[in-house]
């Protein structure tokens, strides 16, 4: 096969920074704007968002199964790119642009609906194209490559989200939010189709290549039968769950206690300095640590900096808080961990393929995969229920606001108690979810760089 041109590379990682600004938009909004925007019951939402994810999870396999049953002249990965893209962009839209008429059941109703179909069309597109790239690469270094840089632009496409969405939504709509999320959004789903269009241009796949597509079976059976991968699955969903409460309150922070008629402005100052934070974590904070410490040694430096940063968060909440920079001090901590965390949790599930080698006499390497973004998506539904429920439990809402065109101080008009408990569930829940984590996995991952290197060795022994 012939070497990938730099149109292709590009071509490939403009669609995964499309990808991920649906992605994220989704992900970080849809609880805000339904909530606090249109006024549905924050426990409605929780429930619809947990269980659309858990579906969602459960649906990528069965989607793998239809792509890998396809055969077309375009190849078997790339029409399902597209359709999924045009659907997952239309609907997008539409989950962004409810119906302002609705009442609180048809709102409830229309939210599930859309949300759902959203999740749907989102994995009909998702799927094929992190599972094209046998499909036109060659293997080791150049398969990697392109795997690094798309994970590199979806992260791109992720902080492009994080950074400009509330500021966009306020230049568009003024202080109408819900104006700008309709056409703000209108925005990212034309340029979500159009980026996905030039990588289905010229991105070209071999028809011929076939694909792993392990079922949901065949995923637990796998866990079962390795006790290291369990442990690191149920670590991944600890931690992710303490992260992902946090990343779905932060909004309310800053609206609500944090303050202020520009709260958006210092939102995106902070969202800006945390991306950056978790960027360069990844790419130079691992790094430099990995050449002092073990992995398993920055894996507990690294939840310890979590724990100290959301600490250091719960103290300066109770403090005036008159200045976003002084939060940078928890947010470098929390969003410096995040980003070496997922580099290590990818690490570890790795070294637990060959250890399930050893000990199964089968190498399930494409299903322990699989359970990483399976796993993911169940930790942040359950994370988004508990969000919701703090927020029905607080009563954080703007959807009764009449001045919905008024810049307003909403921080005013919350009671104390409310940001008391805000603070309180975005904090001390994950520190105990990250205790657990730690706990966790002392207790039972028994794979030192020691152990792994052991194991490879017999490995290769068994096979050879």
């Amino acid at each position: 096969m012939r070497k990938l041109t730099l149109m292709e590379k590009i071509s490939y990682g403009l669609g995964a920074v499309g990808k991920d600004m649906v992605y994220m938009l989704s992900a970080s909004y849809i609880l805000y704007y339904y909530q606090d925007l249109l006024g549905v019951k924050a426990a409605a939402m929780g429930a619809i968002l947990l269980a659309a994810r858990i579906f969602d999870a459960f649906n990528d396999p069965v989607m793998g199964v239809l792509v890998a049953k396809t055969r077309t002249k375009w190849g078997k990965f790339r029409p399902w790119l597209l359709i999924g893209t045009v659907t997952n962009a239309v609907i997008l839209y539409l989950m962004f642009a409810a119906p302002p008429a609705m009442d609180q059941a048809g709102l409830t109703a229309y939210a599930a609906v859309t949300y759902i179909l959203w999740g749907v069309t989102y994995t009909m597109m998702d799927i094929p194209y992190w599972s094209m790239i046998p499909a036109f690469t060659e293997g080791g270094k150049e398969r990697e490559g392109l795997t690094t840089l798309a994970r590199s632009c979806a992260g791109v496409g992720s902080a492009i989200i994080t950074i400009v969405t509330m500021m966009a939504v306020h230049a568009i709509g003024g202080a109408n939010e819900v104006t700008g999320f309709k056409y703000f959004t209108l925005i990212i789903s034309v340029l979500f189709i159009i980026l996905i269009g030039i990588t289905c241009i010229n991105v070209k796949e071999k028809a011929t290549v076939d694909m792993e597509s392990p079922s949901i079976g065949a995923m637990f059976k796998a866990l079962i039968q390795n006790d290291q991968a369990m442990t690191v699955v149920i670590s991944i969903v600890l931690i992710n769950c303490s992260i992902y409460i946090t990343s779905n309150l932060v909004i309310y922070f800053f609206k609500y206690d944090f303050g202020g008629t520009g709260w958006f402005n210092s939102y995106t100052v902070f969202n800006t300095f945390g991306g950056a934070i978790q960027i360069l974590s990844m790419m130079l904070f691992y790094p430099v640590l990995r050449k002092f410490f073990t992995n398993i040694r920055i894996f507990y430096i690294s939840l310890g900096m979590a724990i100290a940063g959301y600490a250091a968060l719960l103290a300066i909440a109770f403090t005036s808080m008159n200045n976003v920079f002084v939060l940078f001090v928890p947010g470098f901590f929390i969003f410096g961990a995040n980003g070496i965390l997922s580099v290590l949790t990818t690490v570890f599930l790795a070294n637990t393929v060959d250890y399930g080698e050893l000990k199964n006499k089968r190498r399930d390497e494409s299903v322990i995969f699989s359970m990483q973004t399976f796993v993911v998506k169940l930790a942040s539904g359950i994370a988004v229920f508990i969000a919701s429920l703090a927020l029905q439990a607080f009563n954080l809402s703007s959807a009764e606001t009449t001045d919905a065109d008024k810049l307003i101080d909403f921080s005013a008009s919350v009671s104390r108690s409310s940001q008391v408990g805000l603070r309180m569930t975005m904090t001390l829940i994950p520190i105990v979810g990250l205790f657990v984590a730690i706990f966790w996995f002392k207790k039972r991952f028994i794979l030192t760089e020691e152990k792994v290197a052991e194991i490879s060795e017999q490995v290769k022994a068994a096979r050879g």
